[in-house]
């Protein structure tokens, strides 16, 4: 059956209509350039491989007016970057990030923004032993069987190295929101068995503890725990606790697009990260409805409050106005110096040593990539719920 189509695509959608029938067959197909593009008004497009020449982004949908500067994007990168202590990788980066285009002046102009930082201590010669073979843990099996050819230098975009572009579009974010009142703010909770004490937490020991936890004697323990396990060539992973505070009622969408589901996926988008909860997360299932529902009440000035949070800001997919509180657990670092079991190309099953340089732990530089990718959703949410009531509509045209 030869039937004729007239091919149309527009802003990532391809629309096929059949005009030789009257009943104007049509249907859409929507595509994300293999995964790299998120959001839906405030997006970014991530770009580059751990041992290609740089990594970058481009974030479109920022207002113009938005006072930046390449100083306000390094503040973040400087949390992520490698070398900085022993409980990281000794690849030394300096992360210096360059705005190319969207940018006049000091402030933003409306158009895309486009952000590079160049790589600049790159060894690819540790990875020349694993292109004929698939490290555990890692995605080297499952990229061959999609594409069939894979950069198997350092992992290319499978690599954590790519977040380095989620968090300079992370830093653009916490500005818009730092203009709406709205906060957000990423710690380790746990490292292995070894959790904070929310008595002992002080929200300047964040950036005092080498592992970035607000509890001290926590930090203390948890580093022995990590040089014991490096010592052994061993990894090891931990809980990254997000709270988001100042977010108003009323920011997210029913069933499919909830504020929570939204958040899950932006997290979970994060290669090391295998789990998400939102609130009391799967506590829940050990709580009954009384205890579990969040009662509300009217405060002296008749704000509306609520007794507990274990919904973590979120009812219905929709905010409440109370915190957001989010959790992501962390894997171990799957390159480990121990000896482990694997197949190669030829079918054999060896057994290998990874080299290279890597993080005995992954939890203290995921923070702040974890903190960019709730700063990026929020605002994407932010800009889409404008047009959720005519009202606000109206008032904004007024």
């Amino acid at each position: 059956l030869n039937i004729c189509l007239e091919i149309i695509e527009s802003n990532n959608i391809i629309t096929y209509t059949n005009p030789n029938t009257s009943l104007h067959d049509k249907f859409e197909w929507r595509f994300t350039m293999s995964g790299s593009i998120y959001g839906n008004l405030f997006k970014l497009s991530t770009w580059g491989e751990s041992h290609g020449p740089g990594i970058g982004v481009v974030v479109d949908g920022c207002p113009a007016g938005l006072a930046l500067k390449e100083e306000d994007i390094q503040l973040y990168l400087d949390r992520r970057k490698p070398g900085q202590n022993q409980y990281s990788t000794p690849r030394k980066e300096d992360d210096t990030v360059q705005i190319l285009s969207g940018v006049f002046q000091g402030y933003t102009t409306g158009t895309p923004i486009s952000l590079i930082v160049y790589n600049k201590d790159q060894r690819s010669k540790d990875y020349s032993d694993i292109a004929g073979y698939y490290r555990p843990g890692h995605a080297d099996y499952t990229f061959d069987q999609k594409y069939g050819f894979r950069d198997y230098r350092g992992g290319g975009r499978s690599s954590g190295r790519e977040t380095t572009a989620r968090v300079a579009a992370g830093a653009i974010a916490a500005s818009i929101l730092k203009e709406m009142g709205i906060e957000v703010n990423a710690y380790t909770k746990s490292i292995g068995p070894i959790s904070i004490d929310y008595e002992k937490c002080k929200r300047d020991n964040i950036s005092i503890s080498p592992l970035v936890m607000p509890d001290i004697e926590a930090s203390e323990k948890a580093q022995d725990y990590i040089l014991k396990h490096k010592e052994m060539d061993n990894s090891v992973g931990g809980i990254i606790e997000c709270i988001a505070t100042g977010l108003p009622a009323g920011i997210g969408e029913p069933v499919f697009d909830k504020l929570d589901a939204a958040l899950a996926k932006a997290v979970m988008s994060v290669g090391a990260v295998k789990g998400v909860e939102i609130g009391s997360g799967f506590n829940v299932a050990l709580s009954n409805g009384y205890d579990n529902n969040d009662n509300f009440y009217y405060d002296d000035n008749k704000n509306l409050r609520k007794t507990s949070n274990h919904a973590g800001g979120i009812l219905g997919g929709i905010s409440d106005g109370s915190e957001i509180v989010l959790r992501a657990a962390v894997k171990p670092t799957s390159s480990i110096g121990k000896t482990q079991q694997t197949v190669n190309k030829d079918m054999e099953n060896i057994e290998i040593q990874i080299q290279g340089r890597h993080d005995p732990i992954i939890v203290p530089r995921a923070v702040v990539v974890v903190e960019s990718m709730v700063n990026i959703t929020l605002v994407d949410y932010l800009f889409i719920g404008m047009s959720s009531r005519m009202d606000k509509v109206k008032d904004f045209y007024k």
